[in-house]
């Protein structure tokens, strides 16, 4: 799977800009605040319809322009694709020229795994950030995933609405038994799906670990949630129904699913050096790459945003022997040197791009 081209149209300091990919190292190289990351949330965006950094879609936009396009071209095994992705009032999309109806028909079409600096967040962050991580993968290769998070989102929206109303008007709590028995279903799908999906990081993470560190450190994922199981779920929800209405909010649910890594059998978050959380980061990402490679049969676009300054040398080099025949889009602040790799370089500067040649 590659992306051959790009074209965006007054999206973030670009005002429009056409980019021919190769199917091997991309590098886009430029000082800071030049538009080299815009590059790669174009793309994220494309892949799966929103940013990873904009809370709004209207940020994308250039400043004093009332919409954004952006385009990209793909190529995988079996067939060719293109997705358009219009930015205004509303957003719309387009998969191979039709309009879709729900985001969740965008998923799948192209994979994409992202690297940056900030991923180190995703472990020594709170568990949002862990949460955030499993549903964009799992949202790519299940796209029914995604259907289920939105219906649990607007269910569980309701619920806590209901309970404010029985705190301030009094309403009866018997109603609550239908946003229960809604928020459950929605949450043991969502529960399984996770569950099924930190499987089969166990499954890749300990050998790739084990390699990464010369068989010095053993790494293990723990799963914690409390929604495994609807009946049982549905009896916590009872429990804690009175301490809901007081705080107005659903205090038990898969919004509150945590995963836990250890290192040597101690927790990686309380005592784990920088250079652990690093060096696992890196571990679960290329997990990542070989899940996205067993269920779709070819490996993802891999996104690296200025994260190849943050490997050592040790590092870099385990990365790279794992990355071959694979598109990979770098941006960095100066050139790179990879060996043996079929490179692209181009220079950014001023939502500019320039070159393309190797």
């Amino acid at each position: 799977m590659w992306i051959s081209k790009i074209k965006i149209k007054n999206f973030r300091n670009y005002e429009e800009q056409e980019i021919n990919l190769g199917k091997n190292v991309n590098v886009f190289y430029g000082e800071n605040a030049q538009g080299k990351t815009n590059i790669i949330e174009a793309i994220f965006l494309c892949c799966m319809g929103k940013s990873f950094r904009a809370k709004q879609d209207r940020e994308m936009i250039k400043i004093d322009s009332e919409n954004a396009v952006v385009d990209v071209e793909f190529n995988k095994l079996d067939r060719d694709g293109k997705i358009k992705i219009q930015l205004a009032n509303k957003k719309i999309v387009y998969v191979n020229g039709i309009k879709i109806k729900k985001l969740s028909e965008l998923m799948g079409n192209f994979n994409v795994v992202m690297f940056n600096p900030d991923d180190i967040n995703i472990l020594k962050g709170g568990p949002q950030n862990r949460r955030k991580f499993l549903d964009i993968m799992i949202s790519q290769l299940k796209p029914n995933y995604m259907h289920n998070l939105t219906l649990y989102a607007k269910t569980i929206e309701q619920r806590n609405n209901y309970l404010r109303q029985i705190k301030e008007e009094q309403k009866s709590e018997n109603m609550l038994d239908i946003w229960d028995e809604e928020l459950a279903k929605y949450a043991i799908i969502i529960s399984k799906y996770r569950n099924d999906f930190i499987e089969k990081i166990k499954e890749k993470i300990k050998r790739i670990h084990s390699e990464i560190t010369d068989n010095k450190e053993e790494i293990e994922i723990e799963y914690l949630t409390e929604c495994r199981e609807k009946e049982k779920y549905l009896e916590l929800l009872k429990q804690r129904r009175k301490l809901d209405i007081i705080k107005g909010y659903t205090t038990k649910g898969i919004h509150r699913d945590e995963f836990i890594v250890y290192i040597n059998k101690k927790q990686l978050s309380i005592y784990g050096s920088q250079g652990q959380h690093r060096t696992a980061m890196l571990s679960l990402k290329l997990s990542e790459v070989n899940i996205v490679e067993d269920e779709i049969g070819e490996k993802p676009v891999l996104l690296l945003d200025d994260f190849m300054s943050e490997l050592d040398q040790k590092r870099r080099n385990h990365f790279l022997e794992k990355i071959d025949d694979t598109q990979v889009i770098i941006t960095c602040t100066d050139k790179i040197e990879l060996e043996n790799k079929n490179i692209l370089i181009y220079n950014v500067k001023d939502g500019k791009v320039y070159g393309g040649g190797e």
